[in-house]
């Protein structure tokens, strides 16, 4: 790409919807990760449809992404996930594997894991050494249709005003490589040390965004488009804007509940600009305190909520945002997938859950707490 190359935006026509969900596998025995996707991969029985659902692989041969295809509704995009990986279980249970999904594995360490066979994936580690060989974290990403270009960048800044709404609900990363970090989400803090990764920049303008990528690509920091890794990014080539915020979650209700959210969010923006309203925003430095805030405290998250500084509880605020999002829920069908997401603040959100187990565990004299902790993760995954 040229400094002269344009970004062409393939508007969708509606907002449709997709999700990619990364999830690992573990020794059923041991119950740490093993280096198995390669042979999943091989025996796994799909049907070969370009544009339907599909199971690819990662950086790592210790994960599985789980990718649906273009969809309509939560609904047919859960129903989508459940299929693949029921297809995954079939697998794993024949070769002794199990399936967690969460932002880190609680005592998962890098120095034993293979890394897949990808030319890319070799550079990026060559180029970012250690903290590339950190990267045992796994998150959910949300696609959502958006159908001009003009509008992409104003959604997007204002979806940085509910980031830590979904890093909080979706915190699952608590420790790692066996160490508590006090931390809701370390996933958040360890992906952000790689170039191009962590909180966009806020353009105002799509050609501002076509100038950035020219100069990344220039300066040799990027060789394509796919290696800006912000947490929330356009995405050109399908028409849609990515949330990659949250931390991987460990059921399939969970998914139902921040895909829903995720979904209302934006197509709520939509509506604001199409009725002619300015959408809200505010200073980087507010965005980049929210983002710490949320990735420490959780669902206890102190956050500040608008341009004046404002501060509230996150979940006083979440809830105030459910209830502005039903007419849009309703819009979406998704009004049920919507109402699960308080049942996360209300049972606990991963991160709260892992350390309870802990603490249980250690409490009843576990010789290995984490362990527990994984062996958590594995039923939570079956329960769904």
């Amino acid at each position: 790409m040229s400094r002269a190359t344009r970004i062409d935006f393939n508007a969708s026509p509606r907002p449709t919807l997709g999700v990619e969900w990364e999830v690992v596998l573990v020794d059923r025995r041991t119950r740490d990760l093993s280096s198995s996707a390669a042979e999943v991969m091989a025996a796994l029985e799909l049907p070969d449809d370009p544009a339907g659902p599909r199971v690819t692989k990662e950086l790592l041969r210790n994960t599985v992404e789980v990718v649906t295809g273009v969809c309509d509704t939560v609904a047919q995009a859960a129903e989508q996930l459940s299929t693949s990986l029921g297809a995954i279980r079939r697998v794993t249970d024949a070769l002794g594997l199990e399936v967690v999904c969460a932002g880190t594995h609680p005592f998962g360490v890098f120095d034993n894991q293979l890394v897949s066979d990808d030319p890319r994936y070799a550079e990026l580690l060559e180029r970012t050494q250690w903290w590339g060989r950190q990267l045992l974290i796994w998150g959910v990403h949300v696609h959502v249709g958006v159908d001009s270009v003009h509008k992409v960048l104003p959604i997007l800044n204002t979806l940085l005003n509910h980031y830590p709404h979904l890093q909080a609900l979706s915190a699952s990363s608590p420790y790692w490589a066996g160490t508590d970090t006090g931390f809701a989400s370390n996933r958040s803090q360890m992906f952000q040390q790689l170039p191009t990764a962590g909180l966009p920049f806020q353009f105002g303008e799509w050609g501002e965004f076509e100038g950035y990528v020219d100069d990344m690509l220039v300066t040799g920091v990027i060789d394509g488009l796919s290696d800006v890794r912000w947490d929330i990014r356009p995405s050109p080539k399908l028409g849609t804007i990515e949330v990659r915020v949250c931390d991987g979650t460990p059921t399939l209700r969970e998914l139902r509940a921040l895909t829903a959210l995720v979904h209302c969010l934006v197509v709520h923006l939509d509506g604001e600009l199409e009725a002619g309203r300015e959408l809200p925003t505010m200073p980087p430095w507010h965005v980049q305190e929210n983002k710490w805030r949320s990735a420490r405290y959780g669902l206890d998250a102190e956050i500040i909520v608008d341009a004046a500084g404002r501060e509230r509880l996150v979940t006083d605020d979440l809830d105030d945002w459910l209830t502005r999002l039903e007419p849009v829920a309703k819009r979406l069908h998704c009004e049920d997938e919507l109402r699960l997401v308080p049942g996360i603040p209300a049972l606990g959100a991963s991160y709260q859950r892992q350390r309870a187990v802990f603490e249980a565990a250690s409490a009843a004299g576990s010789a290995h707490p984490l362990v527990d902790v994984v062996d958590s993760l594995v039923a939570e995954m079956r329960e769904g």
